[in-house]
């Protein structure tokens, strides 16, 4: 992790949808190489900080800065444009397309994180399926390919959203090895999970919101051994097995 300056910064963002605030105050950094971990129970504004970031909601007040350049309230398209990549819980993949097809939409975004045979390299289920329609890919397999697609794209910064959500032991398994990967490679990752476990072992630091607002923030492995706050705000005990 580099000791510059962030390469993204929230401070004071506060958001809402309508009446209903959601984000009060939040402020958090993400460091070049780094990967963040962005925790707490459902509903407390992880996933509406993500698309504070990417633009998809317009913060009320506060500063969002990229690159050292003040990005708040720009449009989504020009958000994307500047290399962060949103991959949603969602997994929005073109079903009528190949996967082949699919991973070629990343690539139309412009010079790629990744060239293809590395994401092949990385994600060999892709190319063994790459002339399969998506709409036939199991519900890992579509993960690997929102998050490969996304890197055949120019990503300085990629925001993950929930990646394990739904799927079978041995593929969350997968997942973080993917994204440990990605740290390796000094990719640099704001990660959205609701898994501590996965949390943990993919991430150097954390942040926690309760109710819209950063309660916690620290190293990964000072949280893994603090079962109080563990379980004030994510509502458990011992983590690691």
């Amino acid at each position: 992790m580099s000791d510059s300056s962030p390469l993204l910064a929230l401070d004071g963002v506060d958001a809402s949808y309508g009446k209903s605030q959601v984000l009060r105050d939040v402020s958090l950094t993400v460091q070049p190489g780094e990967v963040i971990s962005l925790l707490g129970r459902n509903g407390v504004g992880k996933t509406t900080t993500l698309r504070t970031i990417t633009g998809v909601l317009e913060p009320e007040s506060g500063s969002i800065t990229f690159e050292d350049e003040d990005i708040t309230g720009l449009p989504e398209y020009q958000i994307s444009r500047r290399g962060i990549s949103y991959v949603a819980e969602e997994r929005a993949i073109f079903p009528d397309l190949t996967v082949g097809e699919n991973l070629r939409m990343g690539q139309l975004r412009g010079e790629g994180t990744f060239t293809l045979p590395e994401v092949y390299d990385l994600l060999p289920r892709l190319e063994e399926r790459r002339s399969f329609d998506a709409s036939d890919l199991s519900g890992g397999e579509q993960q690997m390919l929102v998050i490969a697609r996304a890197l055949l794209g120019p990503t300085k910064l990629l925001l993950l959203d929930e990646p394990t959500e739904g799927l079978a032991p041995q593929i969350v398994e997968r997942i973080v090895e993917i994204v440990e990967h990605l740290r390796e490679a000094e990719v640099p990752i704001l990660l959205v999970e609701q898994n501590l476990n996965v949390a943990l072992a993919a991430s150097d630091r954390c942040y926690i919101l309760d109710k819209g607002e950063v309660v916690y923030e620290g190293r990964s492995e000072e949280l893994g051994s603090d079962e109080a706050v563990q379980r004030e705000h994510l509502g458990m005990g011992k983590t690691i097995n």
